[in-house]
C-alpha cells in the first residue's frame, strides 16, 4: 500500500524559508519520479517542482531559484526546501507519484506567507 505522508508546513514572513517533508511507504522514491504540487484557495493544482528517478529536477518558473527539490533514498523520503518566500506562495502543499497504474497524493501541508 503506497502512502505519502507531508509535513514542515507553517505560518512563515516574507523571505523567510521552510523545509517541507514527504514520507513514503510501499513504494521506493528512488525508482519513481515524485513531484510536489501545491493549491492555493479558489485556484487549481499546479505543479512546483519533480524530481525523476534518474535524478533530473524540474520546477515551475514562478519558483526557480528559490525552491529545491531533493531526495533521501535512505530515509524515503523527498523534500522541498523552499527560500525566499512570497504572499503568493502561500497554499497547501502535496506530494505526489505516480506509477504506470496510478497516482498517489499525500493529504497535503498548509503553507501560509503573511506578515
Amino acid at each position: 500500500q503506497v502512502q505519502l505522508v507531508e509535513s514542515g508546513g507553517g505560518l512563515v514572513q516574507p523571505g523567510g524559508s521552510l523545509r517541507l517533508s514527504c514520507a513514503a511507504s510501499g513504494i521506493p522514491v528512488s525508482r519513481n519520479t515524485m513531484a510536489w504540487y501545491r493549491q492555493a484557495s479558489g485556484k487549481e493544482r499546479g505543479l512546483v517542482a519533480t524530481f525523476s528517478s534518474g535524478g533530473r529536477t524540474d520546477y515551475a518558473e514562478s519558483v526557480k531559484g528559490r525552491f529545491t527539490i531533493s531526495r533521501d533514498t535512505a530515509k524515503n523520503t523527498v523534500y522541498l526546501h523552499m527560500n525566499n518566500l512570497k504572499p503568493e506562495d502561500t497554499a497547501t502543499y502535496y506530494c505526489n507519484v505516480r506509477t504506470l497504474l496510478s497516482a498517489y497524493w499525500g493529504q497535503g501541508t498548509q503553507v501560509t506567507v503573511s506578515s
